[in-house]
């Protein structure tokens, strides 16, 4: 059971595939639109700063993070992090994602319910998705239902925070399309490439949902069956 399960797969194998495709429309997105030069000339970084001032947030920074679409907002630091392709390219893909992480920022700033109980409970999640499956099969082999219960319990947590991440994501790119086409900064088609790259971002976050979701039902079906 432990090195081979067909259940698992049969739970899991279609988030997995959906994981894939997800994150392979990333990839394209991102590299279509990162080849296209928006006419403003602006940053990533520039644009970045001018909708956090424009939105009258002047305590958080604008930095660059190595990495690839590692971009961020840091509500602790309260720190915008781009990667350095977004925040020097003045591509369509870096200014939406840099608008799209100004969205987070803007969130945070106006107190986004949504962002305010996600940030809430990342510490539980972080402690549950580490003991939840240890737990979880450590109380199968010693035919203890409390921990089993625990575990499941434990990894429910990780799945409200998939869900509770969705409304954040997805808020936060319509907050950076409605900044980019009503403040002017990309027109016509350099819009549309926006909402091409963060919608496909958006799909990542889906199928991680979908994934956690999945694997708590595979959870629930081991318990069911040693009943």
């Amino acid at each position: 059971m432990f090195v081979f399960d067909p259940l698992y797969m049969l739970f899991v194998g279609p988030a997995l595939l959906l994981a894939l495709w997800a994150q392979s429309k990333v990839s394209s997105a991102y590299a279509t639109y990162a080849r296209v030069r928006a006419a403003n000339g602006l940053t990533g970084a520039e644009v970045a700063r001018q909708l956090l001032h424009q939105a009258g947030i002047d305590d958080v920074r604008v930095e660059p993070i190595g990495g690839r679409l590692t971009d961020h907002y840091d509500p602790r630091s309260k720190v915008v992090r781009l990667s350095e392709g977004v925040y020097y390219g003045s591509t369509v893909a870096a200014q939406g994602i840099a608008a799209h992480e100004v969205g987070h920022a803007i969130q945070h700033a106006t107190g986004y319910v949504w962002l305010g109980l996600r940030n809430a409970i990342i510490p539980a999640t972080q402690f549950g998705s580490q003991l939840a499956f240890p737990l979880f099969f450590l109380g199968l082999i010693l035919n203890l239902t409390s921990l089993v219960d625990l575990g499941i319990l434990l990894f429910s947590l990780a799945v409200l925070f998939q869900v509770i991440t969705l409304p954040v994501e997805f808020n936060a790119s319509s907050r950076a399309l409605a900044a980019l086409a009503g403040g002017g900064y990309l027109r016509g088609e350099e819009v549309r490439g926006a909402r091409a790259v963060l919608q496909a971002a958006a799909l990542t976050y889906v199928a991680a949902m979908v994934m956690a979701v999945m694997q708590l039902l595979y959870l629930l079906a081991l318990r069911g069956r040693r009943e």
